[in-house]
């Protein structure tokens, strides 16, 4: 195991980066962070949280079903359907990063939606009245007021998402994603009889990176539960 991370630690990181396009493990938290937040699955997320929480029932509705629909079926389904889908809706082909951060950003904002929605509720309903009271709109005392309070409360959720979709993205090298399980089948191809050695390196560096991001998660959890206990 040792000599397998010895002789292509290189790879496992980066790919075949800079002679090729990056690979390994950067491109993992690249596509993990691309496709969690960063202008994609955050946003859609937002909106279905609010259309879920909202009084406007076809919104309400439509939100429902892509929660439900999304969450109840396998990545892997997804992403052969943005794979098989996507090239005939907009009639050209697309790479298989775009592909897969495609279907990535779908799948993502039905639980990322549940995270919000769950921080939405979970705040006093006193909170939306008492701003209302005070002269503002639904809209203001949402982006003032409610949203605020909810996405601080759920920052440890949305770490511990990031973990989640880190591990998910090892689906992807099924479509040619060049992440960092792609490259261990390359290293594994290239070795042919350590195979177990490869595969040991490759969980160990998913181990130790989910390990810490949830590290991560607890401690931002215990920060924001002390700020939110201490007196004012």
């Amino acid at each position: 195991m040792l000599d397998i991370l010895h002789e292509y630690g290189l790879m496992f990181l980066v790919g075949t980066w800079p002679v090729g396009p990056l690979g390994g493990f950067a491109n993992t938290l690249v596509l993990a962070g691309l496709g969690l937040g960063l202008g994609l699955s955050f946003p859609l997320a937002m909106l279905l949280a609010l259309a879920r929480t909202g009084s406007i029932r076809w919104l309400k509705m439509l939100a429902t079903v892509w929660v439900y629909t999304f969450r109840g079926i396998p990545l892997v389904m997804v992403v052969f359907w943005a794979y098989f889908l996507l090239p005939v809706m907009i009639d050209t082909t697309v790479p298989a990063f775009a592909t897969a951060l495609a279907a990535i950003v779908v799948y993502e904002s039905a639980f990322l939606a549940e995270i919000v929605r769950a921080g939405l509720d979970g705040l006093p309903k006193g909170q939306m009245e008492a701003a209302r009271s005070i002269g503002l709109s639904y809209a203001q005392a949402m982006k003032s007021v409610i949203l605020p309070q909810a996405l601080l409360n759920i920052i440890p959720s949305l770490v511990s998402q990031f973990v989640s979709t880190i591990k998910a993205t090892s689906i992807v090298y099924i479509i040619g994603v060049q992440e960092i399980t792609f490259s261990a089948q390359q290293i594994n191809s290239i070795e042919m009889t350590r195979a177990l050695s490869v595969f040991l390196v490759l969980a160990a560096f998913y181990f130790v990176a989910c390990l810490e991001l949830s590290q991560f998660a607890r401690w931002l959890e215990a920060r924001i539960r002390a700020r939110q206990l201490r007196p004012a």
